[in-house]
């Protein structure tokens, strides 16, 4: 059984999403500050005991072409420091649109507007993150899963 994190990495704050029991499907657990690195580890790392984490995910903040942004490098620097910080296998995640989204699902949640959304926020982008990781991780399961074609007659 497979629990894992999502993380929506900012500069200030650290959106945190984790997985249902089976794997599916992601859902909002807390917001973590990000300006004391040694903190924000020492938080993980107590998510990931108190849930039994196998896997974390960050988003990986790319600019709509595909090109990194100015945050990609910190995000990259932020999952080294993980990599090295946790023995589990940590992954990159598209999070292209994930704040639009989470904005939208929150509209349909009907969650208040207000100072809370913020933080709010970025739990459902990681949600998001989380969720678009899970989903490529069960079609790629199905795929694999299917039986190779055995070559025939063409008619």
């Amino acid at each position: 059984m497979q629990r894992v994190l999502g993380l929506d990495v900012g500069t200030r704050r650290i959106g945190v999403a984790l997985s249902g029991l089976l794997g599916m499907p992601a859902q909002p657990l807390l917001t973590l500050g990000n300006s004391n690195p040694r903190q924000t580890l020492k938080d993980l790392g107590r998510l990931v005991r108190k849930h039994g984490i196998t896997a974390l995910v960050a988003g990986n903040p790319l600019h709509m072409s595909g090109e990194p942004s100015p945050q990609t490098a910190r995000v990259a620097a932020f999952v080294a420091t993980l990599r090295e910080a946790f023995p589990l296998p940590v992954y990159l995640q598209d999070e292209r649109l994930s704040s639009a989204a989470a904005e939208e699902l929150m509209d349909r949640l009907d969650l208040p507007r207000g100072p809370e959304r913020k933080a709010r926020l970025d739990q459902y982008a990681a949600v998001i993150i989380l969720q678009d990781w899970l989903d490529a991780q069960e079609r790629q399961a199905a795929l694999a899963s299917l039986a190779p074609l055995e070559p025939g007659p063409l008619y």
